[in-house]
């Protein structure tokens, strides 16, 4: 049996990559939700003029990992504390947001959110937002797996992410 997961944090290409390489991740997708806009292309959210926001849609294997380990992967992808983009990327489009559908994903999200804001890693607020799943649009085909098909661009959207959570995430 499968389950899903949603995650917005900034934009998708750096967020398939990370859930990919854990194990009982059996696909992971980039695409469009929160919007209200139907079917909407990377042109139109990238314009802000859909709501939506870049997000990544995760099927996996619950005996494998779970939800609880999801999110704390997700934690480790984001700053937190951003609520209009994150890193290089600004606007709604790129805000942080765990998209939780059923009462148990909204409930670990929620303990998982607070445990985060009770640790301290962070001085400004945790600003991510937990909210019910919308309809998720996948993107187009470019912009699938776009850490393989285009590595020398990745590595330079990823950098100075990379350099955030190199400071504040340690495993």
């Amino acid at each position: 049996m499968s389950e899903t997961a949603i995650f917005a944090g900034g934009c998708f290409w750096c967020m398939v990559q990370p859930f990919e390489t854990q194990p009982g991740i059996q696909n992971v997708v980039s695409g469009y939700t929160g919007g209200h806009v139907p079917d909407p292309t990377y042109a139109q959210v990238k314009q802000h003029e859909t709501g939506h926001t870049e997000a990544v849609k995760i099927t996996f294997d619950p005996t494998v990992i779970s939800y609880a380990r999801l999110v704390e992967c997700y934690w480790q992808q984001t700053d937190p504390t951003d609520a209009m983009g994150q890193f290089q990327d600004r606007g709604d489009n790129y805000r942080p947001v765990i998209f939780v559908n059923s009462p148990a994903q909204r409930a670990t999200a929620e303990a998982s959110k607070a445990a985060l804001a009770a640790s301290g890693m962070f001085q400004d607020p945790i600003v991510t937002t937990i909210e019910d799943a919308q309809p998720f649009y996948p993107a187009e085909p470019e912009h699938q797996q776009f850490y393989a098909k285009n590595p020398r661009r990745y590595a330079a959207e990823h950098a100075q992410r990379q350099a955030f959570l190199d400071a504040h995430w340690k495993e």
